[in-house]
């Protein structure tokens, strides 16, 4: 592989200058003590800068909402530490001539899955619903509690998380980020809006696709609203839930272009199809990737992800412990180079390579995943 590889090109979105088309995907690590990211987690991100990744986006990063920190360890984007220590991490990728964007979420209705919540706080639901159950890696115990019905979510709540993924942003760009990400997938809260197991209104927030569709798209007008034209909106969406991996929102490409041509119409720039192949096509008929068709349908920048170098994915493995490497590079090649996608997120097989964007420039093997080595990585 050299320079001249797709892998390699640069990309502008807006103010945001990519020196190459590869991203770090999001990960969530649980690293932050109480929300705030040390100086540990500043080394971690500056580390994937140092070795050539073209753009960093940041593991789930709470915004100021009571019900959207589920876990004490995980970052939020409120309160002055936790900003001073994203100033850190920020500085230090600048420093080491990287860029980075941090995903910004809600975990909706699966609030309470990382640790003990405190029960007076309900997890937020469109309708107070979890969805059908599906195949999944929950245990049973966890499933069974988290199913219980709660309430749905009111006006007003619908209205300050609004407000609170808008201040979010705003502090993101005050404390320097290079653009935001929204995580709009797996069930968590902008999510379970889009889909029909877990929104069951019949007001302006839900009923018919359009209708479902509109929280989420209020949610970036606002971000958009508050950080102007300058800086670039990445938006994370999926197929498949944490809690049903069979979902969909979109059983066709027409639903498909409802959804994103509608977020990209309130502001998004990239569209971070979230599968666990990135070369898995996403309806019958066509080899096209879920990435491939959110291009297709909104004319926007794409980013894929899922099983880069690897043959199976996480889940697949794990019971085996690793995964078969894979020469699927030149197939990543082809799809980036013939423009089905322009972007590709490589995450938790390879981060305990943090030059893997070296390797690639220079063509070395990919490292086999090992478990052990996955494990490690997270530092």
């Amino acid at each position: 592989m050299t320079s001249s590889s797709p892998l390699f090109q640069p990309l502008k979105v807006r103010s945001l200058e990519l020196a190459n088309r590869i991203v770090m995907s999001p990960m969530t690590r649980s690293y932050s003590i109480d929300g705030v990211p040390g100086d540990d987690v500043a080394g971690y991100y500056r580390r994937r800068a140092e070795g050539g990744t073209g753009l960093i986006v940041t593991e789930g990063v709470a915004i100021e909402h009571e019900t959207a920190v589920d876990n004490s360890r995980v970052p939020r984007l409120f309160g002055e530490e936790s900003l001073a220590g994203w100033r850190k991490v920020v500085d230090g990728v600048h420093e080491a001539g990287g860029k980075i964007i941090p995903q910004l979420w809600h975990v909706g209705p699966l609030w309470g899955a990382m640790s003990k919540v405190d029960p007076a706080l309900k997890p937020m639901r469109p309708s107070g619903e979890w969805g059908p159950l599906g195949t999944t890696s929950y245990p049973e115990s966890y499933t069974s509690w988290v199913q219980e019905a709660t309430e749905a979510m009111t006006e007003q709540d619908i209205q300050d998380v609004i407000t609170a993924f808008a201040r979010a942003a705003r502090n993101a760009i005050d404390v320097g980020f290079d653009g935001i990400a929204l995580h709009g997938g797996h069930g968590y809260l902008l999510d379970s809006f889009l889909w029909a197991g877990t929104n069951k209104r019949d007001d302006q927030w839900g009923g018919d696709l359009e209708r479902r569709t509109r929280f989420p798209v209020e949610v970036v007008k606002a971000i958009r609203a508050e950080i102007g034209e300058d800086y670039p909106i990445f938006y994370r969406f999926s197929q498949h839930k944490q809690q049903n991996y069979t979902a969909r929102i979109a059983e066709t490409p027409d639903e498909l272009k409802v959804i994103l041509g509608a977020l990209a119409d309130a502001g998004v720039d990239v569209f971070d199809a979230s599968i666990r192949r990135f070369d898995f096509p996403a309806f019958e008929g066509s080899d096209v990737s879920l990435a491939g068709w959110a291009k297709k349908v909104t004319g926007a920048i794409t980013m894929a992800v899922g099983s880069v170098g690897i043959g199976k994915s996480l889940r697949d493995s794990r019971m085996d412990g690793s995964a078969p490497v894979v020469d699927n590079i030149p197939e990543l090649e082809k799809r980036i180079g013939g423009g089905e996608f322009d972007l590709i997120a490589i995450g938790r097989l390879h981060l305990a390579d943090p030059a893997l964007a070296s390797r690639l420039r220079d063509g070395a093997p990919l490292p086999e995943f090992v478990r052990e080595v996955h494990e490690g990585s997270l530092t």
